[in-house]
């Protein structure tokens, strides 16, 4: 089926970058050539009434608009669409039923799929087009141009005087009328505005088409513009040189966000990483057998999927966050099961919220101690109870570890072992906070100190 989409032109209609982001690189890896993308109606509309494609993927739901003007319009002109939604047939009106639905989230499979059908479909009832093909005129190269969000600008390389259309004055946020590079210079970003002095004062210089990307202000909002032309003299028309300017804005923040997902996963692969070695060593030393072990890791590891289940961003909710209390009860719930525990852990804690970052080093605190509350603490005798408390100061957090009730507490000596420099370095480097230990008689009591923001981080 792929061989069969090679070279085929398709319309995508999508108002999230991401996404269509997504979708153009699928379509990409099938062989197609993306038209568009048109993320608003007028957008969409414009590119069916001028651009010749082969078939169009609509998301239904356009920053507030639906995108039936568009099925309609390729309706007329018999180009085969498929709807896109992630609500199923429940979000189309019942004009529209009968039309091909694709599911988000896209699979690559399942798109080939779709357009594979939707093609051959269209091949199979459409006679070949007779329609001629658009001429070029003044107006159709403006609806092709404002459909681009393409900005028109002229350098007079005598005077210097650049002229430019509506859309260009718009987008630097200058009044229309004659300008000159010192009065875009204001616009410029101070840091980039050397770089783009330069890039534009060899422009004559540089051999074909050139491109230069920099980011603009407009009061507080920033935008990112790309300016296109020729140079070596080959663009200039009665000492005229032509060019355009893109607002490229969205595309920089879909690759900022791209660069920023790709470290951030990177991070938390090498955190989750530590964390399940850091558990793996504490089973280790809590256990005798390797059947004893396995058992152990996979309660340590499913504890702490629990947890990262609660804090892990969902759509819509992209700084989800845990409650303490729940997220305490979770990674405890592997020690309470035990018939030596059950009902002699206690928590008691305010509502306070804890961020994805922070739960991963909570769930190895919580580990390491529990692991030596139930080894050698309060939770190793039958009369042993923990209490897990906390308190909060403003904007400091104090959680409290105490255990009383267990076998009677000698201070350790000599060196602290892995498990308490592991614990001790934690908190620092992750929460930004202290933990400190006191070795009574009746139990140990384990304070930890940090803030209410690094704990929602």
């Amino acid at each position: 089926m792929t061989s069969e989409l090679a070279g085929r032109r398709i319309l995508v209609v999508e108002d999230e970058v991401m996404v269509s982001w997504m979708l153009e690189d699928m379509l990409g890896q099938l062989g197609c050539a993306v038209v568009g993308p048109a993320s608003r109606l007028d957008q969409a509309l414009a590119i069916v009434d001028i651009e010749h494609f082969d078939a169009a993927i609509l998301d239904i739901n356009l920053n507030g608009e639906k995108s039936y003007p568009v099925a309609d319009a390729l309706t007329t002109r018999r180009i085969p669409f498929v709807f896109s939604t992630g609500y199923g047939r429940t979000g189309l009106l019942e004009s529209y039923l009968g039309c091909p639905l694709l599911q988000k989230p896209y699979k690559r499979a399942t798109l080939c799929d779709a357009l594979g059908s939707l093609l051959i479909e269209g091949e199979r009832e459409l006679p070949e087009s007779t329609t001629p093909p658009p001429v070029w005129d003044a107006n159709r190269l403006r609806i092709a141009t404002d459909a681009a969000g393409v900005a028109l600008w002229s350098w007079n390389v005598d005077s210097d005087a650049i002229s430019m259309d509506e859309r260009a004055h718009a987008l630097w946020g200058l009044p229309v009328g004659p300008v000159t590079f010192e009065d875009m210079s204001a616009h410029i970003h101070p840091e980039d505005l050397d770089r783009v002095r330069a890039a534009f004062a060899s422009t004559r210089q540089i051999l074909g088409a050139y491109e230069v990307e920099f980011r603009i202000l407009r009061g507080k909002e920033l935008r990112w513009i790309s300016a296109r032309g020729r140079g070596d003299d080959q663009g200039i028309v009665g000492r005229q040189m032509f060019g355009v300017f893109l607002d490229v804005t969205e595309r920089k923040m879909a690759e900022e966000a791209r660069e920023m997902i790709a470290g951030e996963m990177g991070h938390r692969v090498k955190n989750l990483f530590s964390i399940a070695s850091a558990l793996t060593v504490i089973s280790e030393r809590s256990t005798t057998t390797t059947k004893e072990m396995s058992r152990d890791l996979r309660l340590r590891l499913g504890a702490l999927n629990r947890a990262h289940d609660l804090v892990r961003p969902v759509p819509g909710d992209a700084e989800r966050a845990a409650h303490l209390g729940d997220l305490l009860a979770i990674l405890l719930a592997p020690y309470a099961g035990d018939e030596r525990t059950s009902d002699r852990i206690r928590i008691t804690v305010p509502e306070l919220l804890v961020g994805e970052a922070s739960a991963t080093t909570m769930a190895l605190v919580v580990h390491e101690l529990a692991t030596n509350a139930i080894k050698y603490g309060a939770l190793s005798a039958a009369t042993g109870i923990l209490d897990v408390s906390c308190t909060v100061d403003e904007d400091d957090v104090v959680i409290t570890w105490t255990e009383r009730g267990g076998p009677e507490v000698d201070p350790p000596n000599g060196h602290a072992g892995f498990g308490s420099r592991l614990v001790v370095n934690s908190v620092a480097g992750q929460l930004g906070g202290t933990i400190a230990f006191r070795w009574l008689p009746e139990g140990v009591v384990v304070t930890l100190r940090t803030s209410k923001d690094r704990l929602r981080a």
